[in-house]
């Protein structure tokens, strides 16, 4: 792998400023569900996070602008696209944002997202299909797909279980991974990465990326050494250039994805294509 370090395709903006625009489940879910150090509820700097992201050989990391729920639903909330612009403009040798999309904001988000890649550098767009009850196949999400094809970005997802974020918003599991089968079919000039690995439909997750040159799996909010043993195996065989690593940090830390994916012994060709290359290519960044 290069000197450079690996690359994190999933990042959550942490600092206090970004996290006064999430709602207050927060602490629940992070700390009581996810098991996250109580202290990083209140937030790192810019500096603090890099800093983490060195210790653990990490080089560069994809931050993301959500947008989770509609705004004005109990628990939804929308993370401004300026504040991971922001980040990205002070430390941009360190990291590129990830425009969120909400499938309700029509062809106002989908202006916005053009705007966001065209005029502020953000290099793809982001979906979380759970928050807004919409499988990734559904209508509303087509004008968002076309717009990533005109603009050459890939489409970020969230595939697989969903989690209970905010009790008084529940989110189903919409997004099974064969519901990427019929968006791949329509749109195959676009490159679609379903995160979250598409547990418990990880097999399915899987053979989605084996049939589509352009669905790709993400690694990331699922601990490295509780990975499905067919995941495990899909990296380091026949789909060692379908996936990429993430963390979705802090749901995931640094220091531990790396140590944990240490363990599995990875070739070392596999592990600079999981840790790096293959993002770069997806991606089409030069880093």
């Amino acid at each position: 792998m290069s000197e450079a370090g690996a690359i994190d395709a999933v990042v959550n903006l942490w600092t206090p400023e970004a996290l006064a625009h999430r709602p207050g489940w927060g602490p629940g879910f992070f700390v009581g569900k996810m098991k996250m150090e109580e202290a990083l509820m209140r937030g790192l700097s810019l500096e603090e996070l890099i800093a983490r992201m060195d210790s653990a050989g990490i080089g560069h990391g994809f931050l993301l602008a959500h947008k989770s729920g509609r705004p004005g639903l109990p628990g939804c909330y929308h993370l401004p696209y300026k504040l991971v612009a922001d980040a990205v403009a002070k430390h941009p040798d360190r990291f590129h944002g990830l425009a969120g999309v909400d499938p309700f904001m029509g062809m106002t988000g989908v202006r916005a997202l053009e705007s966001a890649i065209r005029d502020d550098g953000f290099i793809g767009a982001h979906c979380y299909p759970h928050w807004f009850d919409l499988p990734p196949d559904h209508a509303k999400y087509y004008p968002f797909y076309a717009k990533c094809v005109e603009l050459g970005v890939p489409y970020q997802l969230q595939v697989g279980q969903s989690m209970i974020y905010a009790p008084e918003h529940r989110t189903r599991s919409v997004a099974q991974p064969i519901t990427l089968d019929g968006v791949a079919c329509d749109f195959p000039e676009l490159k679609l990465i379903g995160i979250h690995i598409g547990i418990p439909w990880h097999d399915e997750m899987i053979a989605m990326a084996w049939k589509h040159p352009n669905i790709f799996i993400g690694s990331d909010a699922h601990s490295p050494r509780y990975w499905p043993e067919s995941f495990v195996r899909f990296i380091n065989s026949w789909g060692q250039d379908k996936v990429i690593f993430g963390t979705d940090f802090p749901v995931i830390d640094f220091g531990r994805a790396m140590k944990e994916i240490a363990d599995h012994g990875f070739k070392p060709e596999v592990r600079r294509k999981f840790l790096r290359d293959n993002v770069l290519r997806i991606y089409g960044l030069k880093l």
